[in-house]
């Protein structure tokens, strides 16, 4: 894999490099010490992967992410020195298609720790890009009405935004429960989990294990492991499929939803790299539920939600402005809210 570094710290470039070359399958592509400069220099050459500081001269990570997401998509981890002391800007990075986020390694004599986090980025990204494309297949739509109501979201790169402003559209006391499956480290799950809070007129907290997924509450899987919905209809967490690239997957609390969930299900797949999700929403179609995919226009990172379009299993491709107020109209009313 080439990779770029982005950083204006000589020492952090230096650490930067030396863990890259630990693998012999990876190399540096090019180095820059602005976010301007890393503009120019994907239009010029694009990595298989760039590694973004958050904080540097000029126009910073994450306008530079946003710049470069625009006009030369790449894969993008964020690395800078405390991802937790810079969450927000972390999630607005994300919000424009960083993939994910990590600390730089340790510029001591022990940073073996750290490198083995880096290079465990770098090669979870690696397999995300390198999936194949899926097949497309269509089926025709059955929907049932009433019963218990669930929207169930699944997003990766550019999904912090895309939340915050799709959780913002939607009205107090919404009369279904929300799950949301975030590509994101369990260490800044509980971040993300509060920074989505201050847009959402419904509250935001951790999925835990047990919970019942209530109308009007939105919970965000927190861990590592898979969050599935068990046959008792409560969450929990499994690590269950190892070999599964995507953690937490939306594919899987898809399956578990649909082979579980009592009622009416809206599954939703919003921007992200990859087609984690695609499959499980097109299963969510074929048993009779509703299912939304992200638009192309809209999409930070337009993998996941092309993916699903492109297999048949999205009934609305619509843009992002577009999703609260479909969700409105099949979920909106008062009546039967009980979940």
């Amino acid at each position: 894999m080439r990779i770029a570094i982005v950083n204006d710290l000589a020492l952090v470039v230096e650490a930067l490099r030396r863990a890259i070359g630990v693998r012999g399958e990876h190399s540096v592509a090019w180095t820059a010490s602005s976010g301007e400069q890393a503009v120019e220099r994907c239009a010029q050459d694009v990595p298989d992967l760039v590694l973004m500081d958050l904080l540097m001269p000029g126009i910073g990570g994450v306008e530079a992410t946003r710049r470069i997401m625009a006009a030369s998509p790449c894969p993008i981890l964020i690395v800078t020195a405390s991802v937790g002391g810079n969450a927000p800007l972390v999630f607005e990075a994300m919000g424009h298609g960083a993939m994910d986020a990590t600390d730089v390694p340790s510029l001591g004599v022990d940073n073996s720790v750290g490198v083995r986090q880096l290079l465990a980025k770098i090669d979870l990204i690696g397999r995300l890009i390198g999936d194949a494309p899926a097949q497309p297949t269509r089926a025709p739509l059955v929907r049932s009405p009433g019963a218990r109501r669930l929207i169930a979201i699944g997003a990766s790169a550019g999904g912090p935004a895309a939340l915050a402003d799709l959780l913002r559209a939607l009205p107090a006391k919404f009369p279904a429960a929300i799950v949301i499956v975030q590509h994101i480290d369990e260490k800044f799950a509980l971040s993300m989990a509060e920074w989505l809070n201050r847009f959402s007129p419904n509250p935001v907290r951790l999925a835990m294990a047990g919970d019942r997924p209530l109308a009007g509450t939105v919970l965000l899987a927190g861990t590592n492991e898979h969050l599935v919905l068990d046959p008792r209809g409560v969450l929990a967490y499994t690590p269950d499929p190892v070999d599964q690239p995507y953690r937490p997957s939306v594919d899987v609390f898809f399956d578990s939803i649909n082979a579980n969930w009592p009622g009416d299900i809206v599954g939703v797949l919003l921007t992200g790299m990859g087609r984690d999700g695609a499959k499980g929403l097109q299963a969510l179609r074929l048993r009779g539920h509703h299912t939304i995919a992200q638009d192309q226009a809209s999409s930070a990172v337009y993998g996941m939600p092309k993916a699903a379009a492109d297999r048949g299993a999205a009934v609305d491709i619509l843009p992002l402005n577009a999703i609260a107020p479909k969700l409105e109209s099949l979920f909106g009313d008062t009546r039967n809210t009980s979940s």
